[in-house]
C-alpha cells in the first residue's frame, strides 16, 4: 500500500473500536451491563435487609437498655404475643379486605376498557386510573381525611339523603365503627381502596387485552349463557391480571404506616409498630423482627400467585 492510500484510509474513532471490541466480545458487555445493577441490589439493598434482619437475633438488655449482640430467638419469640399476633392478624385482614374489594371494583372498569371502549374513551379511561397517582401520596390521604370527618361532605350527603341512620349505624359496629369515618377502620379501608385501586385495574385491564374476542364469541356460538362464559372463559383467563394487582394492592397495603396513623383507630398495623420500635422504643431488635413478618407472609403469597401465573402478567 502506498503513502498516498495509508494518507486517504479512514481512522477508526476510539468509540468505533470500543463498539468493535465489545461485539466481538458479548459476555463481557453483559457483564457489565449487568454489575451495576447488581452492585446495587446485592450491596445496597439487600445487603442492608440482611444487616436489618440480623438485628433480629439480638436481644435488649432489661436493664440497660442496650442492644445485646449476641445470638438468640427471644426477640423473634416476642412476634407470637397476643398483642403481636393481633398486630400481625389486624394488618394481615385488612390488606386481605382491600384486595379482594380492588379485585370486585377493578375488573369491571378494566373489562370496559380492554373490550368496548374506543381509542379516545380508552385513553379518557387511562388518564382517570392514572390522574390520582399524578399527585402527592400525603395530599390525598388528607384530602380524604377531610372528606371523611364528622363535619365532612360524605356525612352531609348522607345527611341530605335522610340517610344518617345507615352512616350511623355503620359506625356504631363495635369492630369496624367509630365516631366518624376518619377515625375508624371503615375509613381506612375506603381510602386504602381508593389509593391502591389504580394498581389493581391496569394489570386486569392488560390480561383480559390478551383474550381474544374468538373465544367469547365462540362460547356464546356453542349455547353458553354470558354468565357461564365468564366463569368459565373469560375469569379464568383474567386470573394472572387479577393475582398480578392483588401482588401491588396487597403488599402496599401489608406495608403501609403513613395510612393508617392518618385515617383510622389508634389501633396500630405493622409498620406503624415497627416505626413505633424503631424511632420511640428504640428497640432495633424488635422492629427487625417485626419486619420479618410481612416478608413471610408475602413470600408464601408470591408463591401462591407464580401458580396462578401472575407474574406472566405484570
Amino acid at each position: 500500500m502506498t503513502a498516498a492510500a495509508v494518507a486517504q484510509a479512514p481512522t477508526i474513532s476510539v468509540s468505533g473500536r470500543l463498539s468493535t471490541f465489545f461485539y466481538l466480545r458479548p459476555r463481557l458487555l453483559l457483564l457489565l451491563l449487568l454489575v451495576p445493577p447488581l452492585l446495587w441490589l446485592g450491596v445496597v439493598y439487600l445487603g442492608s435487609l440482611f444487616a436489618l434482619l440480623l438485628q433480629s437475633f439480638f436481644h435488649i438488655d432489661d436493664f440497660t437498655g442496650q442492644i445485646v449482640h449476641e445470638f438468640t430467638l427471644q426477640t423473634l419469640g416476642e412476634l407470637f404475643t397476643p398483642a403481636h399476633l393481633s398486630v400481625t392478624w389486624r394488618t394481615f385482614m385488612m390488606a386481605a379486605l382491600v384486595t379482594f374489594a380492588c379485585a370486585i371494583i377493578g375488573f369491571p372498569i378494566a373489562y370496559y376498557m380492554a373490550k368496548f371502549a374506543g381509542t379516545r374513551t380508552k385513553a379518557l379511561f387511562y388518564v382517570g386510573v392514572m390522574l390520582p397517582l399524578w399527585s402527592s401520596y400525603l395530599v390525598r390521604v388528607y384530602a380524604w381525611k377531610l372528606l371523611l370527618a364528622k363535619e365532612g361532605v360524605i356525612t352531609w350527603v348522607f345527611e341530605e339523603l335522610h340517610l344518617s341512620w345507615l352512616l350511623d349505624g355503620l359506625l356504631s359496629i363495635s369492630v369496624i365503627g367509630g365516631p366518624s369515618l376518619s377515625t375508624s377502620y371503615i375509613g381506612t379501608f375506603i381510602v386504602f381502596v381508593y389509593i391502591w385501586l389504580p394498581f389493581m385495574i391496569l394489570p386486569i385491564e392488560a390480561a383480559l387485552e390478551r383474550v381474544p374476542k374468538s373465544m367469547i364469541e365462540a362460547s356464546a356460538d356453542l349455547g353458553a349463557r354470558p354468565r357461564e362464559t365468564f366463569w368459565r372463559v373469560l375469569l379464568p383467563l383474567a386470573i394472572p391480571g387479577v393475582a398480578a394487582g392483588s401482588i401491588f394492592t396487597f403488599s402496599l397495603t401489608l406495608g403501609d404506616y403513613i395510612l393508617p396513623s392518618i385515617i383510622g383507630n389508634s389501633a396500630p398495623f405493622i409498620g406503624m409498630v415497627v416505626l413505633s420500635y424503631q424511632g420511640t422504643a428504640g428497640n432495633i431488635p424488635l422492629a427487625a423482627a417485626f419486619t420479618v413478618v410481612p416478608i413471610v407472609i408475602m413470600a408464601i403469597y408470591l408463591t401462591l400467585a407464580k401458580r396462578v401465573g401472575a407474574f406472566d402478567a405484570l
